[in-house]
């Protein structure tokens, strides 16, 4: 790895672990809650120990003064729930874009299974070649989704992290399998550091559960999004998970910020 792609990589996590808050689901799903006033809501996440925040690269005017010193990584494809397929995503920026709206890395999705895995596929392999040229890393969002798969299957997902390792990314994201003793095998299968998905809000003790399950499995952190930007409090939710990533604390001790 390169110098540069390691300092960067650094800026976006605290020791090895990460705590990222994906908020470009105002492609995928519209203004929602949360995201309306996204610059009282960066500042808030950040504040709680949001290690970084990700966005669309044509929020990142209203990023940077509200992210109080933390990791930028702009999202570099998505798909809408309205339209024909959302998995299949389509290239929204170019590596270069997000150099230009001054990100510290950049993320690309993949859906291992789905019919549009073929052109997803070519497309990481060229961002993360593009991506290393200029030392920037590269967040593999890579999950496994299509006909006839299991999105938490951990065969499934252990397919999809050593995917996106084989074609270059730097960090890894994809699903909670469920369980600890599962999620072994997921993070087993790739040298790169593996994070979990938040997917959709499911209640803080089952949502801090699954981020100490994953911890403990050997994961590394979290990409979570509308569990923390759509809380009631999503600076005392941002810093509950980042007790659990950062400080080692039981879902317990996490649950203690929100009293």
């Amino acid at each position: 790895m390169h110098t540069g792609t390691r300092a960067r990589l650094d800026r976006i996590g605290t020791d090895g672990n990460y705590l990222t808050v994906p908020m470009d689901h105002g492609v995928t799903l519209g203004p929602v809650a949360g995201l309306r006033d996204i610059e009282t809501t960066i500042d808030a996440v950040t504040r709680g120990g949001a290690d970084a925040v990700l966005t669309q690269k044509g929020i990142a005017e209203r990023v940077h003064p509200n992210k109080n010193d933390a990791g930028y990584i702009v999202h570099l494809n998505g798909s809408t729930v309205i339209g024909p397929d959302e998995n299949d995503k389509r290239q929204t920026g170019t590596v270069e874009d997000a150099v230009r709206a001054g990100a510290d890395a950049v993320s690309f999705h993949i859906n291992v299974g789905s019919d549009h895995e073929p052109e997803q596929l070519t497309a990481l392999s060229e961002v993360t070649s593009e991506a290393h040229r200029l030392g920037l890393p590269v967040l593999a969002m890579a999950y496994a989704r299509g006909p006839g798969v299991d999105g938490h299957d951990p065969e499934s997902l252990g397919h999809a992290v050593r995917l996106a390792e084989e074609l270059g990314a730097d960090l890894v994201k994809t699903a909670y399998s469920g369980d600890t003793e599962s999620f072994e095998h997921v993070v087993g299968s790739t040298a790169k550091p593996v994070i979990i998905a938040g997917g959709s809000p499911e209640g803080d003790r089952a949502t801090l559960a699954a981020v100490r399950g994953a911890m403990d499995a050997g994961g590394r952190g979290v990409s979570m999004g509308r569990s923390i930007f759509q809380h009631d409090d999503p600076e005392a939710m941002a810093r509950a998970v980042s007790a659990v990533v950062h400080d080692d604390a039981s879902v317990d001790d996490a649950l203690a910020y929100f009293d």
